[in-house]
């Protein structure tokens, strides 16, 4: 009697939620979520099923006379990685030296460490039918945690702007997994890869020039922040805009573009930043970073950070002088994130309850009371630094509705802002606790 084994495949897409299979004996097509405002698109990938006749042609898999004889851990050891040299030559193929964070790497165990090594040089280097290290299988690992460390892997590397998804082969001995054999499915070959790759590098660095390597990482962070905004149009149309390639090269994206360009930006900084998957109050999908500046993390949403991503419609004037940037997504703290944020995603976050790097406190805008002095003081710097805009922040919702009825209601506000022609226009987002006033034409 002869032992065979078996080989499945299954296929993936890219997902934020990661979605599990409950039927391995065909292949599976898994839609492309997209994190914007339900946008769902389904795609199918170029994948057809493998066939028990294809296996045993492809398989090198030993067969044994008796089924008494077979030994599961020799099964397991006649499938050891084979280390190529076509595959040791192109392990660098790509990406050299890439830019990336290690934070969702590091929240793998030491098991889930070595697939995700496996998976991250097949998927930096384009590269099929990677062999996931058999120690994983000895160490209780089985296809069931492929996904979760798949999306690990993309967490930290947002460079890997062309995958699109991923398929695995399982082979199985005597009521074992004795291999497992995955390959990334990818949108384009390595030629457009390394073309794509060079006009990124070169957006990227015109981008990084503007910023000093020396500059502390409050400021680094703000100037990617700004720069992204300043640069990038939302639109829920634009090509690419799950990638960093429709922020850096197209400037028109969506919520993962922003995050991925934001990351992979403050990477070449070395600012340790990685991507977040959640949903907002309104129920989308989104995503956007964490960060961490001075030794204390931060979320930060660059994609809330456009004032235009949230303004549907506004009356003849006001629109014009409508400041370009928000800031209350700037090196947030866990409490004020989940005022409008719900996290999700594979990876734990940590707890954030650091200010010293947020955007109101570094910038002195932060109100603990109503001060008088002090708001005197944030106007006559707006002004001396030629700033259209100021915004400020209040701790406390008592705070916030001292202040709006000070500055809004009883119209104070022209007491510390000096309005020569044109009106005063302000904002109020109640569940940030903040306010920003402009001048109007």
């Amino acid at each position: 009697m002869k032992v065979r084994a078996l080989g499945i495949v299954l296929l993936f897409s890219i997902l934020l939620t990661g979605c599990k299979a409950d039927d391995y004996s065909v292949v599976l097509p898994h839609p492309i979520e997209q994190t914007e405002e339900g946008a769902v698109a389904t795609q199918d990938a170029d994948t057809k099923l493998i066939t028990m006749e294809d296996l045993e042609a492809a398989d090198s898999q030993q067969t044994t006379d008796s089924l008494q004889t077979v030994d599961p851990m020799q099964a397991t050891q006649a499938v050891e990685p084979q280390q190529t040299d076509e595959i040791r030559e192109q392990e660098s193929i790509l990406f050299e030296e890439p830019c990336h964070s290690s934070y969702a790497y590091e929240s793998l165990s030491g098991a889930e460490q070595l697939w995700y090594q496996d998976i991250n040089r097949t998927l930096g280097n384009l590269l099929e039918k990677q062999e996931l290290t058999s120690e994983g299988l000895s160490m209780g690992l089985d296809e069931s945690d492929i996904d979760r460390i798949f999306q690990c892997v993309l967490n930290d590397h947002p460079e890997y702007f062309y995958v699109e998804g991923y398929t695995y082969i399982c082979f199985t001995g005597v009521e074992k997994m004795v291999k497992l054999e995955f390959s990334g499915t990818y949108s384009m070959n390595v030629e457009e890869a390394l073309e794509r790759k060079a006009q990124l590098e070169e957006a990227a660095d015109a981008i990084l020039a503007g910023v000093s390597r020396e500059a502390s990482d409050y400021d680094k962070i703000k100037y990617i922040y700004e720069t992204l905004v300043y640069q990038t149009e939302y639109d829920l149309n634009a090509p690419d805009n799950q990638n960093i390639y429709s922020v850096l090269v197209n400037h028109r994206s969506v919520c993962q573009g922003y995050a991925k360009a934001l990351q992979y930006l403050l990477s070449r900084l070395q600012v340790e930043c990685t991507l977040v998957a959640g949903t907002v109050d309104t129920g989308e999908g989104h995503a956007w970073n964490l960060v961490r500046s001075s030794g204390d993390y931060y979320y930060v949403d660059a994609t809330w950070g456009d004032v235009f991503y949230q303004v549907e419609e506004a009356e003849e004037g006001y629109i014009d002088n409508l400041p370009q940037i928000n800031y209350d997504y700037l090196c947030i703290t866990t409490q004020q994130l989940l005022r409008t944020h719900t996290l999700g995603g594979v990876v734990r976050m940590p707890v954030c309850d650091a200010l010293e790097d947020n955007y109101y406190v570094r910038e002195g805008a932060y109100f603990t009371e109503v001060n008088e002095e002090l708001l005197e003081m944030l106007f006559q710097n707006a002004a001396a630094n030629g700033q259209t805009d100021i915004a400020l922040k209040c701790a406390y919702p008592t705070i916030y509705e001292e202040m709006v009825r000070k500055l809004i209601g009883e119209q104070e506000i022209f007491s510390y802002m000096q309005v020569e022609s044109g009106s005063v226009a302000y904002a109020q987002n109640e569940k940030q606790l903040s306010m920003t006033f402009w001048v109007t034409n």
